[in-house]
């Protein structure tokens, strides 16, 4: 039977599901036709996952590595089954199958724009724990299905730092599909990776009459969110704690609230925080992993709030040309 392009043939159990629903992966690094072999060098695990795996391991950088060995040997990909999210790598390609779409050669780099959770991975060995990066550089290989996207790496760029954007690629390309001149623009958690790159092309979308909020839990957040000059207002809340967070804001915008919001954030329980900053008939982009969309769609319900809510996806057309325009001009902050 000819291999599935979106790699159901790949699934162990349950049967009848995707890769990325799936409990388990036949990770054999034999490629198929329509498969391409990487070797891969780094795995950037998303924020979410990262942060529930360090704190899982009391920070112990041995203790991460063994999680992340322990949940590849039984799922066969680097698939977080307590956040339900996985990540990224960038590797070299080993071995092109006859059918798999593109022209890539041995040895070149990419990054795949697929989510780890779906991607079947082998560990050799993990060399390094990078927690400031939320990376973990590996011998390993990992198999990327005919209807996986990837990026090959820019030349201009650090691998790490290339690696980095990549993985949040989707954040900045929905800002810039979402923002219109003259918006109010709320990013939360517009502190961290994600949020400063949304802070840019916020900026850049909303114009000289719009006007863009930056908000983070954290002084320290709030310092980078001032010092990358991107932000018209600068807010500190806690977005685990909504009405707090939500008066802030306001208060902020002298009894306004934002057209489009953006959540970066990597814990759980921001929604409401997001849904009450945002005016009605405004829209809330939920691009972090931590987001409970029952708890938005109930929640928005239970007060009132018709808004529109949209699902973070890690793909946008040309999302991968975006963000690394985007790093090149914004280098410096990171």
């Amino acid at each position: 039977m000819k291999p599935c392009p979106y790699g159901t043939h790949r699934v162990l159990e349950p049967d009848g599901v995707m890769p990325q629903a799936a409990w388990k992966l036949d990770n054999t690094m034999e490629p198929r036709e329509n498969e391409l072999l990487i070797d891969v060098e780094k795995l950037n695990i998303d924020a979410a996952s990262f942060r529930q795996i360090s704190e899982e391991a009391g920070g112990a950088e041995e203790k991460i590595a063994e999680i992340i060995l322990r949940t590849v040997a039984d799922r066969g990909k680097q698939h977080n089954p307590a956040t339900g999210s996985g990540g990224m790598l960038i590797g070299s390609v080993a071995q092109a199958g006859p059918e798999f779409p593109g022209k890539l050669s041995p040895g070149e780099k990419i990054a795949t724009l697929v989510s780890l959770s779906l991607t079947p991975l082998r560990i050799d060995r993990i060399l390094e724990v990078d927690k400031k990066r939320d990376q973990v550089k590996i011998q390993g290989q990992a198999i990327l299905f005919a209807s996986g996207i990837y990026s090959k790496l820019p030349e201009d760029l650090p691998e790490d730092f290339a690696l980095a954007m990549l993985d949040v690629a989707g954040a900045p390309a929905q800002t810039a599909r979402l923002v219109r001149p003259g918006d109010t623009v709320l990013i939360v958690g517009g502190g961290g990776k994600s949020g400063l790159l949304c802070l840019f092309e916020a900026k850049k979308r909303a114009g000289v009459t719009g006007r863009v909020v930056g908000a983070s839990s954290s002084a320290r957040g709030c310092e980078r969110i001032r010092g990358a000059g991107l932000a018209d207002v600068v807010v500190q809340a806690d977005a685990t704690r909504p009405l707090e967070f939500y008066r802030n804001v306001s208060d902020a915008l002298e009894g306004d609230l934002a057209d489009v919001t953006i959540n970066c954030v990597d814990v759980p329980g921001t929604e409401m925080a997001s849904i009450l900053s945002t005016r009605d008939r405004g829209t809330v982009y939920f691009f972090s992993m931590a987001t409970s969309f029952t708890a938005a769609a109930l929640g928005a319900e239970g007060v009132g709030k018709d808004i529109q809510m949209i699902i973070g996806n890690g793909y946008t057309r040309g999302h991968a040309e975006i963000v690394l325009d985007i790093a090149r001009q914004v280098r410096h902050l990171f």
